[in-house]
């Protein structure tokens, strides 16, 4: 058995890859990540920019697509065509695992993650194309990303919640299934056992944006360096391990018993963002802090090699709360805007998948012209 197969079977930790390349999926090295433990897949715009970008193993179909569709169409149907195959590869584990896992994830485009009314239709669209239930389609958290996941839970719909970097907003996205599943109920579903969701946490960026503004704070307070200095690398661990006790809070008492009684499940967080940016910090820092049950950790391909050398099994994250409450105490005492962090993050997030989606449309726009002028 291995690492990745213990931290699933001994702490309730599902790991899934962060990466998605149709090498992967037809060279059968997906494969061999899930028979190794892997047990679901993550993609998003970048990785796929990155995936098709990096060589010529879409470029056959593209060429027959550019007859009948345009760029960004025949841009969708790569995409949609490794999910489905990757889908293939991963229902074995979502049926053995009675839907817990098995998942692969479809980001809708990144120019509607201000667009709730887009959103909805591109969702809805993603999950009846495709039509096979370990789908997730990923829905930004952003303000007019929330309401958009409340309604596509009311419609049954799997999503994946991604770009979330506050406890605030991730407040308001627990609030948004808890209250998607009780519209759910209110159209006359008895039973909720079948939708799944889970709220991806990104972490590492937390560390090195809260990081740069410690170095700034540091030195604009020379009798306070060394303690501004020692506050750095502790926010992102910090505020993940502070997510899963407001999970743990929010997915117990008496509304959510009630959604339970119904076959609901809860929504797992997501550790995402989990390779260690900073080569100052331990390569799983990321990883082995962050271990517990109900809880899923997408890593891509050298965290998870890193995690098959080294990693531990141990439950983490949730081993001292009243620590990593003391640490964000510290943080915003040295005058670091958490609030403020997480706005910048996610405002970052969002431009830079937005910017590997038109840089990619427009390189591939540049190769359909190319295509056209040799014909």
């Amino acid at each position: 058995m291995t690492k990745l197969q213990d931290l699933y079977e001994q702490q309730g930790q599902s790991p899934w890859l962060d990466n998605l390349r149709r090498d992967y999926v037809r060279g059968g090295h997906l494969a061999e990540l899930v028979a190794q433990g892997i047990r679901g897949v993550t993609s998003n715009p970048t990785i796929f920019a990155k995936a098709i970008e990096g060589g010529n193993d879409y470029d056959e179909q593209f060429g027959t697509l550019l007859g009948s569709h345009t760029v960004e169409e025949a841009y969708w149907e790569l995409v949609v065509t490794d999910i489905r195959d990757a889908l293939a590869i991963l229902r074995p584990v979502h049926d053995t695992s009675d839907g817990v896992d098995g998942y692969v994830s479809l980001e809708v485009a990144p120019g509607l993650a201000h667009d709730t009314d887009g959103t909805i239709t591109a969702a809805r669209h993603f999950h009846e194309l495709v039509a096979e239930p370990n789908l997730y389609v990923k829905i930004p958290a952003t303000a007019e990303g929330v309401p958009a996941i409340r309604a596509m839970i009311g419609e049954g719909r799997n999503i994946n919640i991604t770009l979330l970097f506050s406890l605030e907003r991730y407040g308001e996205v627990i609030e948004a299934y808890v209250g998607g599943l009780e519209d759910l109920v209110a159209t006359g579903v008895t039973d909720l056992s079948a939708v799944r969701s889970v709220a991806s946490f990104f972490v590492s960026r937390v560390d090195t944006e809260v990081d740069r503004r410690l170095d700034t704070l540091a030195a604009q307070s020379a009798g306070r360096a060394t303690e501004i200095q020692a506050l750095r690398g502790t926010a992102a661990v910090a505020q993940a391990q502070r997510a899963y006790a407001l999970f743990a809070q929010r997915f117990s008492g008496a509304r959510w018993e009630a959604l339970a009684a119904k076959g609901a499940k809860v929504q797992r967080p997501l550790w995402a963002s989990t390779s260690t940016k900073n080569p100052a910090y331990p390569d799983l820092v990321y990883v082995d802090t962050l271990i517990g049950p109900d809880t899923v950790n997408t890593m891509p391909d050298d965290t998870i090699a890193a995690f098959l050398d080294h990693g531990t099994t141990a439950r983490t994250v949730d081993a001292d709360p009243d620590a990593a409450r003391r640490a964000l105490q510290r943080i915003e005492a040295a005058g670091v805007d958490m609030a403020d962090v997480a706005r910048t993050l996610e405002d970052e997030g969002v431009a830079s998948f937005t910017k590997s989606f038109d840089e990619l449309i427009q390189k591939l726009s540049d190769k359909a012209n190319a295509l056209s002028a040799g014909s």
